[in-house]
């Protein structure tokens, strides 16, 4: 089975580090680059800008959103077999673009218990995260895995690896270490879309 992955990239820096552990993951395959254009979708939260959750209740009362602008969100975590967060660490969480697009789920949560649809996103999927810090503190990493795990429930995904890259404001990017530890996520990724297929 060859996977449809879907990325949701946090960084405003299409060269930095986060894009360049990115880089790693899709590296793990030989033919990484026509695996990448066939079967990856890459969502960057700063070029899509998507709206804010403004808490307006229309998705406790119908299915959706009042902003149109979720769409290729919505189609991506709908196809997708394995779900990618990619994404720095700022002031201990996510950058505001990406936040704004994990806020907006909460039409999910609304559709789950306001309106009693079971799964709101029927394709349940394998999820990493991928982060990079300047620190060598890696608690906010942390902080944002936990938010991700309920995240990850409302879109019907299950948080199979964490990939952290710390003290990068001091060490920089050591590319052997990064690959290292994406091929041992991928195997895991493997292992569990084998069990779920």
């Amino acid at each position: 089975m060859t996977p449809k992955i879907f990325v949701l990239f946090g960084s405003p820096r299409k060269n930095g580090y986060t894009a360049r552990m990115l880089e790693c993951f899709f590296s793990c395959r030989e033919d990484a680059e026509e695996f990448k254009k066939e079967h990856a979708v890459i969502f960057n939260a700063y070029d899509a800008n998507i709206k804010p959750c403004i808490h307006c209740g229309h998705c406790k009362k119908v299915r959706g959103c009042i902003y149109d602008d979720f769409f290729p969100v919505e189609q991506g975590l709908n196809t997708a077999d394995l779900l990618v967060v990619a994404s720095p660490v700022y002031g201990l969480g996510f950058p505001a673009p990406l936040k704004a697009v994990f806020d907006r789920t909460q039409q999910y949560f609304e559709a789950k218990h306001s309106l009693g649809i079971e799964r709101p996103i029927q394709k349940h999927k394998a999820a990493l995260f991928l982060a990079a810090c300047g620190s060598t503190d890696g608690s906010g990493a942390a902080m944002m895995r936990r938010q991700l795990v309920l995240e990850f429930k409302l879109v019907n995904a299950h948080l199979v690896r964490t990939v952290l890259l710390r003290n990068t404001d001091n060490t920089g990017f050591d590319k052997n270490l990064v690959s290292a530890r994406m091929k041992n996520a991928v195997r895991r990724v493997k292992r569990y879309l084998s069990g779920i297929s």
